[in-house]
């Protein structure tokens, strides 16, 4: 059981709190949580799986919030999420027999990765309009979707998002309420793989949970008003920033590269 110093355990709960606002309104939050996970010196994986508890909590939170409000078809999206959820397992089955010290190196890159995707993707329309992908079609997509959200998991929900805009036919606040639901399906079969391994380091992850909860509440109510609107920059500036401070580690593996 790893050990933490009162200042870093309440920094990681503040973390997770403007993740889950981040998370809620736009999907990213995960590349605010595992850097500093990271950072604080908890291993890769459980890194993820940590992540992983705390997230599925708060996207639970999200979705029943989205889903009162009106914003999910769970009828409609029933099958991508079966998809969604059994490409999960097997992403995170498969990180779990990734070595340690590769994962460390390649997050970094994922992270950039990543950052350039919510600097450069073009923003969403927030009208409803033709579907141009059949639910056949959407499912398989949402399962390789899946299967990253159990490998690595940082703007799966972004990427969801952005499927259900251009190939869904969805507005943007309709889109980000359905993304919830297969988020959490994502979510949840993750976390089972990560539990069934045991990476999963429960005292911090519930803490950063009841965080996370409270900041996909103020983010849910702040995207079904406002849209996902604004949250792009921050992602962007959040996810160079950390990983700048992972690259700052020269014990970090990537070096041994070069």
């Amino acid at each position: 059981m790893m050990q933490f110093a009162p200042e870093l355990f309440a920094l990681l709960i503040g973390v997770a709190f403007l993740a889950g606002t981040v998370d809620a309104m736009a999907g990213g939050g995960g590349l605010l949580t595992i850097p500093a996970l990271m950072a604080a010196g908890v291993p890769p994986v459980s890194a993820l799986a940590t992540n992983k508890l705390q997230s599925t909590i708060g996207t639970g939170s999200a979705f029943l919030t989205f889903w009162r409000a009106g914003h999910v078809d769970l009828r409609r999206f029933a099958w991508p999420a079966a998809g969604a959820f059994a490409g999960s397992v097997l992403g995170a089955t498969a990180v779990q027999y990734v070595r340690a010290d590769f994962l460390a190196a390649l997050v970094p890159l994922l992270l950039i990765a990543m950052g350039l995707y919510f600097l450069l993707a073009p923003p969403m329309s927030s009208v409803d309009r033709h579907a141009r992908a059949g639910p056949f079609g959407l499912t398989l997509i949402v399962a390789a979707l899946g299967f990253y959200d159990g490998f690595f998991g940082p703007g799966t929900g972004s990427f969801m998002t952005l499927t259900l805009v251009a190939l869904g036919g969805l507005g943007l606040v309709r889109a980000i309420g359905n993304t919830k639901f297969l988020n959490l399906a994502t979510n949840v079969a993750g976390l089972l793989a990560m539990i069934v391994g045991g990476h999963v380091l429960w005292l911090l992850g519930l803490s950063m949970a009841a965080a996370n909860v409270a900041g996909n509440q103020l983010g849910a109510r702040l995207a079904i008003r406002f849209g996902g609107r604004g949250v792009r920059p921050l992602l962007v500036v959040m996810s160079f920033a950390l990983t700048a401070k992972l690259l700052a580690d020269p014990a970090n593996p990537l070096w041994t590269l070069f």
